[in-house]
């Protein structure tokens, strides 16, 4: 078996249009010598239009960009990167491919080519699993510096290379091979095919993704729950109490928290405090913590910041 790290850079991308100026690869065996690499350059047929992925400042590519109107454009080297990728007896891999191979899909219809069809994996991915965090896209920059990989960015073989030496790293530090790694965290390769793309999965994921949901139903009911009170017992509180003018308004977390909240706020309205959902209309701020865009919007309007214990302290003596 062997393996193939791939990378792509781009003259420009738009949601609909991707033209490719470089393909660079890496091809190595199970033990991670390389056997072959090169950086495949090509006439994008357009213009240089570089930004980053907020679409703000531009990147700059190590290549001298009028180079490239010397090469061929991509249809004269499709069969052969195809042939590369669809190899039976290999891997593909690249750093998060799902982007690499949406722009060889682009360039296939772009030129009216048949579509590509392999299964590829993702090092960004693997990353995320290992480190079984799934809500934040760690860069291929940033991998290669805790992993101890130097390389030269945006250029495609430098980051093939790269993108090899990080899956190589991570096998070493999990203690195992591509193939433990796959079967330790239950991936299933990403797929391209008929113009369709279907990213990588894993076991982890689906847990993480199951937990995200179940927790957001949580939330919902406890939502549901604090202010079918708040509406029903608010207009029933008590005139002139202690609390007479004050406006409180909680964390959502404290909000979630029904046991908690539900019983606070049932004090306040006996004292003739109200209750809003604005943090910008409360004069009184309840939360665990200070910050967040909450808190802020509520010392923004004015608000004092009550910290929930002090809060449950209080309201116990009213």
């Amino acid at each position: 078996m062997k393996y193939v790290f791939f990378d792509i850079e781009c003259a420009c991308v738009f949601k609909s249009v991707a033209k490719m100026c470089a393909f660079g690869y890496v091809v190595t065996n199970e033990n991670f010598e390389v056997e072959e690499r090169e950086d495949i350059l090509m006439n994008p047929r357009g213009k240089f239009h570089l930004t980053d992925r907020k679409g703000g400042e531009g990147i700059v590519l190590p290549y001298e960009y009028e180079d490239f109107k010397k090469y061929p454009p991509f249809p004269a080297h499709y069969g052969r990167i195809k042939r590369l990728l669809e190899d039976k007896d290999t891997i593909v891999f690249g750093h998060a491919t799902m982007n690499d191979v949406n722009y060889l899909n682009l360039e296939t219809k772009r030129y009216k080519l048949p579509s590509f069809r392999f299964l590829f994996q993702d090092t960004q991915f693997f990353y995320m699993n290992t480190e079984h965090c799934f809500t934040r896209q760690c860069g291929l920059g940033a991998m290669a510096e805790e992993l101890g990989v130097e390389f030269t960015p945006h250029r495609a073989v430098d980051d093939a290379y790269a993108t090899m030496r990080v899956c190589e790293a991570l096998c070493k530090r999990e203690g195992t091979d591509v193939k433990g790694l796959i079967e330790r965290y239950g991936v299933r390769a990403g797929r391209i095919g008929d113009y369709k793309i279907l990213p990588p999965v894993s076991a982890g994921q689906k847990q993480y993704y199951a937990e995200k949901t179940e927790k957001k139903i949580a939330h919902a009911k406890a939502h549901e729950q604090f202010y079918r009170y708040v509406n029903k017992y608010m207009h029933r509180r008590k005139k002139g109490g202690a609390l007479e003018g004050k406006v409180f308004c909680f964390a959502r977390d404290v909000e979630d928290d029904t046991p908690v909240s539900v019983k606070l706020v049932a004090n306040i309205f006996a004292s003739g405090g109200k209750y809003t959902s604005h943090p910008a209309e409360c004069n009184v701020y309840v939360a665990r913590d200070e910050g967040g865009a909450r808190y802020q919007n509520a010392l923004a309007g004015g608000a004092a910041f009550l910290p929930l214990d002090e809060c449950v302290e209080t309201l116990g003596t009213v």
